[in-house]
């Protein structure tokens, strides 16, 4: 047992100081850094030029409402695409290939994707090309160094992680209990509803939180396609650390936008437990 037990130690320390060197160390000095003032003493002065700014706030608004489209956006491609590969497509050829399609973009540079997307969207890309001939618009669409550019690169990097995730658990549910449904007078709609979409919140909700701290943290993606117009936390913190050398308030921004992103996530998680409904009492006789 006791050799069991140290084999298990030894096994364990292994990760476990990995996380501590390259994790939690240097988090623990991001965060000290933060509480730095300029001159070198303890304060919150950079807590204060964070907060003080209607630039910063609104750059950190801005990141995290591109998340919140990118998420929105990922899960209505994302849960039908999963529906579709778990619950109508039969083939297994074709649900393979049907992985295959999804998970290959995974396997392509980020930066790759982003120019991708801007030779679609440019002023002469496929999609104006496409709607000038058809004559929808007479004047090219301003589709690039906007919000919506990010939106739609963000979402095309992120819908694999939800179509992933979601399908997961679809492929988990055991279908007897549609099927169950469907024998007691359930229609498709009410079995989805009240079975097959209950039981695969789980997917729905590691997805979410997948897509949402990526989106977040992204980097490559926003600054390729806004331009420079535009600007996220990502790109902010990266500014005060390669260009300006602020490297105290670059860890103010960090710890904010960490911090920012764990409350919401924790509001995310709360909302969506199940309350306690409390007993029926039943009617005195």
């Amino acid at each position: 047992m006791d050799l069991d037990r140290r084999l298990a130690l030894m096994l364990l320390a292994a990760p476990v100081l990995f996380i501590l060197a390259f994790f939690a160390v240097p988090f623990g000095v991001v965060v000290l850094e933060s509480f730095h003032t300029s001159d070198g003493a303890w304060g919150l002065s950079q807590y204060a030029k964070l907060f003080s700014s209607w630039f910063y706030l609104e750059t950190l608004w801005f990141t995290f409402k591109i998340a919140l489209w990118v998420t929105a956006a990922s899960f209505l491609i994302g849960y039908p695409l999963a529906y579709y590969m778990t619950r109508i497509v039969t083939s297994r050829w074709l649900r393979r290939l049907l992985y295959i399609i999804v998970i290959t973009p995974l396997f392509t540079s980020n930066i790759v994707r982003s120019f991708g997307w801007m030779i679609l969207l440019g002023r002469r890309g496929l999609v104006n090309d496409t709607l000038l001939a058809t004559s929808m618009i007479d004047q090219p669409l301003q589709l690039l160094s906007n919000e919506l550019s990010i939106v739609i690169g963000m979402t095309y990097i992120m819908t694999p992680f939800m179509v992933l995730t979601i399908t997961a658990v679809l492929q988990n549910i055991d279908t007897t209990l549609e099927v169950a449904a469907r024998d007691l007078g359930a229609n498709w709609l009410t079995t989805f509803t009240k079975v097959t979409f209950p039981l695969s919140l789980p997917g729905v909700v590691a997805g979410t939180l997948i897509v949402f701290t990526l989106t977040v943290s992204a980097y490559v993606t926003p600054s390729i396609l806004s331009g420079g117009k535009k600007t996220v936390m990502s790109m902010l913190i990266f500014q005060q650390y390669a260009s300006i050398f602020d490297f105290r308030f670059g860890a103010t921004l960090s710890v904010a936008l960490l911090i920012t992103t764990l409350l919401l996530i924790t509001l995310y998680r709360l909302a969506g437990k199940p309350r306690a409904r409390k007993p029926e009492q039943g009617i005195p006789t």
